[in-house]
């Protein structure tokens, strides 16, 4: 069978680079060695919006992959975002991707579908083709419904029947969307696996998936895990909870001006877990506004998530 289990928590972790900008091997061998550690932690995705991976040269991205596969010693698998413009160059870094050790690859749109949309059928032959060349397994990307690459319900249903799709990661953020669609997505294709990436919609999405894919798993990954298992038991009080305690994460973290300066602000919360010891970024991000990183810190500990030893 193509792909591997995803019930339960994937983080999409951080790229770390040193103060002067190239990438931080040894963080990535903290961040990927402490995660990898956890029961329900299924894999981790590397080179996505969190990961900076289109802010990485092809020779760095392959090293990333390599860095993080050393990193968790063969205990989860390591997901690469594919993220090239183009299908046959997205075809490509995904056959580079596997080559470093990749297991699968999360497969983003063609970034100029966020302006201009898709044709008919662009989608499905994007997929087919990446899996066609690299025989990598893939994950479907739902980008969220205000932007031109959002898919409609039948090109999803259309590219999870397609060879090499086993799984979905989706972003819509369209609440009417999702309670209409997941239920459709369940009956026509049983076998995929659905997985929420709604960092800021966790609650909402905990009680119709098989697990999270997302950022927000570098920095929280304890009680994510037990917001997945409450989410499966339909305990909403129990879900609720684990929402409510890590509501000033959620805020400081993801309620920004935009997602990316999520990825800045996960950087800072990870030095505030004691992974990193410092939130450099690459451009085009910027850094954290005047009293960001305090905000962060305290809600960390607010959450009352320590320090990892």
């Amino acid at each position: 069978m193509v792909g591997f289990d995803m019930h339960g928590l994937t983080p999409a972790p951080v790229t770390p680079f040193t103060p002067t900008g190239e990438i931080d091997y040894d963080a990535i061998q903290r961040l990927g060695s402490w995660l990898s550690s956890m029961n329900g932690v299924k894999g981790l995705v590397v080179l996505g919006h969190a990961g900076e991976g289109t802010f990485l040269t092809a020779e760095e991205q392959v090293a990333v992959i390599k860095a993080f596969v050393k990193s968790v010693d063969d205990k989860i698998p390591i997901i690469a975002g594919i993220t090239g413009e183009g299908t046959e160059v997205a075809a490509l870094e995904a056959q580079r991707a596997k080559a470093a050790g990749a297991k699968a690859g999360l497969l983003y749109p063609s970034h100029g579908w966020l302006r201009f949309g898709y044709q008919d059928g662009a989608p499905q032959d994007r997929y087919r083709r990446v899996y066609e060349v690299s025989n990598l397994p893939l994950i479907l990307f739902q980008y969220p419904d205000n932007t031109k690459a959002t898919y409609s319900l039948q090109t999803m249903l259309d590219i999870a029947a397609q060879p090499g799709v086993f799984a979905m990661k989706n972003g819509v953020r369209n609440m009417r969307r999702w309670d209409t669609e997941i239920p459709v997505i369940r009956r026509e294709r049983p076998d995929l696996q659905i997985l929420s990436c709604h960092d800021e919609y966790l609650l909402h999405t905990a009680f119709d998936v098989d697990g999270f894919l997302v950022g927000y798993g570098n920095i929280a990954p304890e009680p994510l895990i037990e917001l997945i298992e409450a989410g499966k038991a339909k305990d909403y009080r129990r879900a609720r909870a684990i929402h409510d305690r890590l509501l000033p994460v959620t805020k400081s973290v993801y309620h920004r001006g935009s997602h990316m300066e999520g990825t800045v602000a996960l950087k800072h919360a990870l030095v505030a877990r004691g992974i990193l010891s410092h939130a450099t970024v690459r451009s085009p991000l910027r850094p954290l506004e005047a009293g960001a990183e305090q905000e962060i810190h305290a809600a960390i500990g607010t959450a009352a998530l320590g320090k990892v030893a």
